[in-house]
């Protein structure tokens, strides 16, 4: 079990894809059964959702690729905006472009995943996002908590 701090850590996936959202819910479940996952089909649906007054995830995992807002016009919204510039975004995406690896990182995002065509590797890739962004958070507490 990776979670077992006071507060519940919270994370929202953006992606269009229902079966991805499936295997992360399965695969948080399994891996931090404490944790809050929030799933929004889309980066306007994301977007709404960040702009809710009590709505502030700790990571945001985006998909690039979506119809209507793409992740990159997502993450450029998140970036600008003062109340949402520091949540660190971790693109999760099935594109391994350098183009999109390049872009990703020009508008900020926190790193670049890409996601792995089988559920075990899957599992191995959140079990090592989870772990460094809950250590992260240790170390980070005081300074976001006072963003809230």
């Amino acid at each position: 079990m990776i979670c077992g701090m006071a507060l519940p850590f919270h994370y929202l996936l953006v992606d269009d894809s229902l079966q991805d959202q499936l295997l992360a819910r399965e695969a948080f479940e399994h891996l931090c059964p404490e944790c809050l996952l929030t799933c929004a089909g889309s980066g306007r649906e994301a977007l709404e959702l960040l702009q809710a007054p009590h709505f502030q995830p700790d990571v945001v995992l985006l998909d690039l690729n979506m119809p209507g807002m793409s992740g990159f016009e997502l993450l450029r919204e998140m970036k600008s905006a003062a109340h949402l510039v520091h949540i660190p975004v971790v693109i999760l995406s099935t594109s391994s472009a350098q183009q999109d690896v390049s872009e990703a990182y020009t508008l900020h995002a926190s790193s670049y995943l890409v996601k792995s065509s089988s559920f075990a590797g899957f599992l191995e890739q959140l079990e090592k996002f989870l772990h460094y962004w809950q250590a992260s958070r240790t170390v980070n507490h005081g300074r976001q908590g006072q963003q809230r």
